[in-house]
């Protein structure tokens, strides 16, 4: 979400210096930005109300008293009104017709549907008629502020309340303490706050839920995109039972353990669709953080054409998964869409005259026609000793997890060489590296030339939202500047149609991207270069001989996706680098 300084100055309505003024002065008294711009005599009331209305393409609206609706007031807390600047006008149906001093809070307005359980439509409103509607229809009286400093009292006394006695708690303290948050953890407010996370994740798209405990602060982030975005502010006393009410919901997982790592999964409904979601808790200094991945099968691309291959790269891909035996490696960090491919991959050769098997660490997916299988560590039942028993099993394509030590690699480059299709993942930089990768294992150099047929680097670039997307322009110089610094020529950025995020809309929920596509490297081991792995031949060597044969790096890839128009030059800048 671009802030509402970098909008004013975007939109040419106040300067960097009258920004950093106010900034400064926001410092020193607990007001709202707009609040003091306004004050200071930077932009008035009705600028700023127009240019927040046309920027997120809301109406800007005059309330008037006679026209409030006091029973609609009751929605929302005095609070939370007060705190987010935000006053309910209107409901139709379902929506919420909501006024608000800034658009553009997506944590107002999630906070808002949260607590109504409504859908929020916003419009802008004026800060001068929101002071007015907030003092008359949500007013703060001194017995709020009373309570408010006593519970602050009270939370700082539980940090600074000094004696021996007090840090070592006893085993009947702390098991009262544990029922308190089983407790609050299954009271009605938390668990529909973890369902509404949930629910709201699934529904935008997000692949995992971060809940982080710090210091007297509780923040919730959903990573949209590949990139982390602050969604909710909780409340801090809440951070055990949200903790432990999603310990509940595993169904494996030991509430009352706070000091190990845990792992678990949830299996859960959302509007009748199956989700899946693995769950991570480590302990922090201020508590357990929680992240929750988000499986849901509905979003898997089976279809590799849909996943952002160019057609030669593509062909290439093919020509080496049909082959009957031979290793295929894909190669990236965490979170770069190899599992992905690699079902993709299976889907394709999925067919009931050929047994598919799969040995994965968890198993992500569930794929019919397929027998997967998952580790368990715990037992001793590893990749290593699941291929082993794969190989009495006559499979004729297999998918290894990942491999990361000697033994998994060994038994999977002699499954390659005795007839068999294996696929698996390496985690290396780009393609070329994972040869000296296999080798720092412990894989002699003439096994690696022998068994593998292809290695494909990959990463996943944000995609420009269609909506809002901004076209480049040739006197914009900093934009060409950095054209330039990726490698195109002022030539071909005339011919083009280069874009880069624009001020964001309803449809990039305000980031300026909207999905995301792969980029890849796809290196298959010809003769020559298997007698270069035989040769030790080093990594350069091996990259410069596998682009003389059509090897199109990531960066290359990248930005054939940005001369398409798919992404933007910041994007390419940031997931690939020049080599």
């Amino acid at each position: 979400m671009k802030k509402l300084g970098a909008i004013l100055i975007s939109a040419g309505k106040i300067t960097r210096e009258q920004l950093e003024s106010a900034l400064n002065k926001q410092k020193k008294v607990a007001k709202k930005l707009g609040a003091i711009l306004i004050e200071e005599g930077y932009i008035s009331e009705q600028d700023l109300a127009k240019t927040l209305s046309q920027k997120f393409k809301v109406p800007s609206i005059d309330v008037r008293f006679e026209d409030v609706d006091r029973k609609l007031t009751k929605l929302i807390p005095p609070d939370m009104a007060q705190r987010h600047q935000v006053f309910p006008i209107n409901k139709r149906g379902r929506k919420l017709i909501l006024g608000m001093v800034n658009p553009g809070d997506l944590v107002a307005v999630d906070a808002v549907e949260f607590k109504t359980n409504l859908e929020v439509e916003p419009v802008v409103v004026t800060f001068h008629t929101m002071k007015q509607l907030l003092e008359e229809y949500y007013p703060v009286t001194k017995e709020v502020d009373r309570v408010e400093e006593k519970e602050e009292e009270e939370e700082e006394f539980e940090f600074t309340s000094g004696g021996i006695e007090d840090v070592f708690v006893g085993e009947e303290d702390e098991e009262e303490e544990e029922e308190d948050w089983r407790k609050e953890a299954s009271e009605k407010p938390v668990i529909k706050f973890v369902n509404y996370l949930i629910s709201s994740a699934v529904k935008k798209g997000v692949s995992d839920i971060h809940i982080e405990p710090y210091e007297k602060v509780l923040r919730v982030r959903f990573r949209i995109d590949g990139v982390l975005q602050l969604v909710s502010e909780p409340p801090y006393r809440l951070k055990n039972a949200i903790s432990t009410r999603v310990k509940i919901m595993t169904g494996s997982m030991d509430a009352s353990e706070r000091r190990l790592t845990q792992d678990g999964r949830i299996k859960i409904r959302v509007d009748g669709k199956p989700i899946d979601l693995r769950v991570s808790i480590i302990p922090t200094v201020f508590g357990e953080k929680v992240v929750m991945r988000i499986l849901d099968p509905s979003s898997l691309m089976l279809n590799m054409e849909d996943l952002g291959f160019e057609p030669d790269a593509l062909r290439k891909f093919l020509n080496a998964i049909e082959k009957p035996y031979g290793l295929i490696l894909v190669t990236g960090p965490t979170g770069s869409g190899k599992s992905t491919t690699l079902y993709s991959a299976l889907a394709r050769l999925n067919s009931p005259e050929i047994n598919l098997m799969t040995v994965e660490n968890p198993v992500e997916y569930n794929l019919k026609g397929i027998n997967q299988v998952q580790v368990n560590p715990v037992i001793g039942f590893n990749f290593a000793e699941a291929l082993r028993a794969f190989l009495r099993q006559s499979p004729n394509v297999i998918l290894v997890g990942e491999i990361r030590e000697i033994d998994t690699a060994s038994i999977a480059i002699r499954a390659a060489l005795t007839g068999h299709l294996v696929l698996s993942t390496l985690h290396t930089n780009d393609a070329p590296s994972s040869i000296n990768r296999l080798i720092d294992i412990g894989i002699e150099p003439f096994l690696i030339s022998s068994s593998l047929n292809l290695v494909q680097a990959q990463r996943l670039l944000r995609k420009v939202c269609p909506k809002c997307r901004r076209r480049i322009e040739t006197g914009e110089t900093d934009k060409v500047k950095l054209l330039n610094q990726l490698g195109l020529t002022d030539d071909e950025i005339r011919n083009n149609e280069i874009y880069t995020a624009g001020d964001g809309c309803q449809l990039c929920n305000s980031s300026g991207y909207k999905g995301r596509i792969a980029v890849t490297e796809v290196m298959p081991i010809s003769m020559e270069l298997r007698n270069m792995i035989l040769k030790g031949a080093t990594t350069d060597a091996l990259r410069q001989r596998a682009e003389e044969e059509g090897m199109r790096t990531l960066r290359g890839d990248a930005l054939l996706k940005l001369k398409e128009g798919i992404t933007t030059p910041e994007e390419v800048m940031r997931v690939t680098v020049e080599i």
